[in-house]
């Protein structure tokens, strides 16, 4: 017995000191791999602190629209920062595989230069590159990364084949690069480039913080979006209101991520640059960000002034859409908000019809009842002479707001509402 002992005690001992050896040699390993994952992908902290929906259909003819052996390079906006980063990348409208051959993130310094020494490559389960397949979205692996807050960000997506058609969000409002040729993600600048206005491929980027921050997404159309606002400098109202909430000591901060497609309707599309309906596209665009508690909507002017076959639409089929939104966002815990619709007298589809249409589907967002609150926007922009019409100094075309108008949308928020 006395023998049999001493074996099972140095069987344990050199055990453990295997074990020992192997966590020592694990903990060596993870502090040299500069590509050690962040976090975990399930982490419950995990934020999204910028969104783009995808609005492209396949149809219409973009000549920036299959890039082949080239890199893009996205300008995006955060909200909230973190200390850990993620990017998600759709090819839910493409019409075949796209291989992305290498991609990075960066701050931006101007234009499609990048600040020295904040580029980092991404990777897709420990490789440099990956295949989205037909229909499917890709998740980057977390990277450390000092991501600030309110600043703007540079994503380079390399694809060294023919890509097809690559689903994207059209109407960015903000100057996006391509570049001539070559891997050019780790490049201060891009050689030989070429400007779009869409966001390719890039839905989604989300960060941890270790305030561990919610999101509010914003949904709507071209207001949300941002269509009237100065290119390329932040200006439309979800950007206005981030501003404004991180600048009160007092106020409880969100993530704020924009869900708007330019043309976008509740009931309806046509355009195929405007997206699908918002039913149609509220799971993906929405429901699939990471850790959502408010939703703030604002749509249905467009399922008015184009309402398909000619046939004006009724307030009672916008209001059937909201509720579905309303039921299918508490089926998930969250809270939404109901924006009203703006003025639109003047706009090129204004009708005395639609306008009626238009002051029932406010009656109901502000009384109805069935909102979890409500943000009065067309309070914030009306002409007070002229109910029906947004304030001359507001608006660039009697539809969409210009800087001051989405300031003046941002302003009228209640800050509670989100408590």
């Amino acid at each position: 017995m006395e023998i049999s002992e001493q074996k099972n005690s140095l069987a344990k001992t050199k055990r453990s000191s295997f074990s020992l050896l192997a966590i020592s040699l694990l903990l060596t390993a993870l502090a040299s791999n500069p590509f050690t994952f962040a976090q975990e992908q399930n982490d419950p902290r995990w934020v999204t602190t910028w969104s783009a929906s995808p609005s492209t259909l396949p149809g219409e003819d973009d000549p920036d629209n299959s890039p082949l052996g080239q890199t893009l390079r996205l300008i995006v906006h955060s909200s909230v920062g973190g200390s850990s980063v993620r990017i998600r990348l759709s090819n839910a409208h493409g019409n075949q595989a796209i291989t992305i051959g290498a991609a990075s993130i960066a701050l931006q310094s101007s234009g499609s230069s990048i600040q020295p020494s904040t580029s980092k490559p991404l990777e897709f389960a420990g490789q440099s590159w990956v295949s989205i397949p037909k229909g499917a979205i890709v998740f980057s692996d977390p990277l450390n990364y000092d991501l600030p807050e309110m600043t703007n960000l540079s994503v380079s997506l390399y694809l060294p084949e023919d890509s097809g058609f690559l689903t994207a969000h059209a109407l960015s409002n903000q100057t996006n690069y391509v570049s001539s040729d070559s891997d050019q993600t780790s490049s201060m600048d891009l050689s030989n480039r070429t400007e779009t206005a869409a966001w390719p491929l890039l839905t989604a980027i989300d960060v941890i913080n270790s305030n561990s921050f919610s999101a509010v997404v914003v949904v709507g159309d071209s207001i949300t979006d941002g269509w009237g606002s100065t290119l390329s400098a932040n200006q439309r109202w979800p950007n206005h209101f981030t501003r404004r909430l991180f600048a009160d000591s007092s106020a409880r901060k969100y993530a704020i991520v924009n869900a708007g497609i330019s043309g976008n309707r509740v009931t309806s599309e046509g355009n195929s640059l405007f997206g699908q309906n918002l039913q149609a596209r509220f799971e993906r665009d929405v429901l699939a960000l990471s850790n959502v508690t408010h939703i703030v909507l604002m749509e249905g002017i467009n399922d008015i002034g184009m309402s398909p076959s000619g046939d004006l639409i009724s307030a009672a089929e916008v209001i059937a859409g909201y509720r579905q939104v309303i039921a299918r966002a508490h089926a998930h815990g969250i809270q939404v908000i109901g924006a009203t619709l703006t003025p639109y007298e003047g706009a090129a589809y204004f009708t005395a019809e639609g306008e009626l249409v238009r002051q029932n589907i406010n009656a109901f967002i502000r009384s109805g009842g069935e909102f979890d609150g409500v943000i009065d926007f067309e309070k914030a922009l009306q002409d007070p002479a002229n109910p029906s019409r947004i304030l001359t100094e507001f608006t660039t075309d009697h539809l969409h707001p210009n800087d001051a108008g989405y300031a003046a949308m941002a302003n009228i928020i209640e800050i509670a509402l989100f408590d």
